[in-house]
């Protein structure tokens, strides 16, 4: 009868074991993703629905940076029936005024036509980061519209400049310096004896030395890539 309980200890052993594991491979596979350029900042403009049609919003060139000509630019379209179809609305602004917001300031500013139908812009210099916003009044072909949409935030030179300033590589070199610390700390908690192989973890083991090789190939790469960029 007692054969067939398994000690709370070990269990518990396992289950930590097994989460050390995991950690370390998705650390690993972050790292590595990160130090070849895999993963990087996503920009999207944003949509707002106002009856049939579809009005479209953001930045001409993305990321925006503060103190660098851009564009606002509009996008309003009417979907068709046939998914993936619509047409674009032009002469959309005849009675529509348009306002940026940032803050507690207000400009109304001039919007001109784009050669594809449906689009619009309007040139800008930002000159302070953050969220603006872009704000819509009027009436497109008799549909009321009264709506402000967020646009992506500006930000600063910094994620332009090159090369990079001596406090921007002493914080990756520190980044790199914790990530570091982290995989160790990791590593000691798999030798010592809180961590240790139970008789059922020979595949939780095999998936940690794998996730140990991960995050090793990972953090090798991130400092090729920083004396790259140096």
């Amino acid at each position: 009868m007692n054969s067939i309980f398994v000690p709370i200890h070990v269990k518990i052993i396992t289950c930590n074991y097994k989460m050390i594991a995991m950690k370390i491979i998705i650390f690993g596979i972050i790292g590595l993703l990160f130090s070849i350029g895999m993963i990087a900042p996503s920009f999207a403009h944003t949509t707002v629905n106002v009856e049939q049609y579809e009005i479209e919003a953001g930045w001409g060139v993305e990321p925006p940076v503060v103190g660098i000509r851009n564009e606002f630019m509009l996008k309003i379209i009417e979907r068709g029936e046939k998914e993936g179809t619509f047409t674009g609305v032009t002469s959309a602004f005849k009675d529509v005024d348009v306002t940026t917001m940032f803050g507690g300031a207000a400009k109304k500013i001039e919007v001109n036509s784009d050669p594809r139908p449906g689009y619009y812009f309007s040139p800008v210099i930002p000159t302070k980061t953050g969220t603006y916003m872009i704000e819509l009044k009027g009436e497109i072909r008799g549909v009321p519209v009264d709506i402000k949409i967020p646009i992506e935030d500006v930000e600063s030179t910094a994620v332009l400049d090159f090369p990079p300033t001596s406090s921007e590589g002493t914080a990756d070199v520190a980044a790199l310096k914790n990530a570091i610390s982290s995989l160790q700390q990791d590593v000691s908690k798999l030798k010592s004896g809180e961590t240790e192989v139970t008789s059922d973890g020979g595949a939780a083991y095999d998936f940690a030395i794998f996730g140990l090789s991960i995050a090793g190939a990972a953090i090798i790469l991130a400092i090729i890539a920083l004396v790259k960029r140096k």
